[in-house]
């Protein structure tokens, strides 16, 4: 069975990281969502939270299984028995920081690390920004899947 893992902290997802995932669904029998869990950064969302909404808006795939992790990437693939890694590159900076990783960890556990090009509607996009822009009302609805911009705006009603 092909098994590929697609990291991050997805506070929230948005629709480039669903363009991801979904991409890896096509090429993988299984695609790990490793839902990282920093304590340093305080999230918008719960890390629970976050898999309840990530587990909604990727079950049309049929491959994909969410849960949460923390300490080594490399670590969570060993315990699964993963090879690969999915990242989505946004820009010439975003492959900068992630060729590190990428040898990084293959040089830790002989995991492959592989770069998908995102869809040029997503090039921009990113967790933080949607949060910022949302914050101050801006219109981030074509940025997230319905069910997130929805859980997004309460959660900022709440603040």
């Amino acid at each position: 069975m092909r098994r590929a893992v697609c990291p991050g902290s997805f506070d929230p997802i948005t629709n480039g990281h669903l363009d991801i995932i979904g991409r890896a669904s096509k090429l993988y029998d299984v695609v790990h969502v490793a839902v990282m869990i920093n304590q340093s950064k305080k999230g918008l969302f719960t890390v629970d939270e976050r898999i309840d909404l990530i587990r909604r808006v990727t079950s049309d795939f049929g491959n994909v299984q969410v849960e949460a992790f923390h300490g080594l990437l490399v670590d969570f693939c060993k315990q699964r028995e993963i090879p690969a890694i999915v990242k989505g590159l946004r820009a010439v900076s975003d492959f900068d920081y992630e060729l590190q990783m990428a040898q990084m960890n293959n040089g830790l556990s002989g995991v492959e690390t592989l770069f998908v090009p995102t869809n040029p509607t997503y090039s921009f996009l990113s967790s933080s920004l949607v949060k910022e822009v949302a914050t101050w009302g801006g219109d981030v609805s074509h940025l997230l899947p319905p069910l997130v911009h929805e859980a997004l705006t309460e959660r900022l009603a709440q603040q």
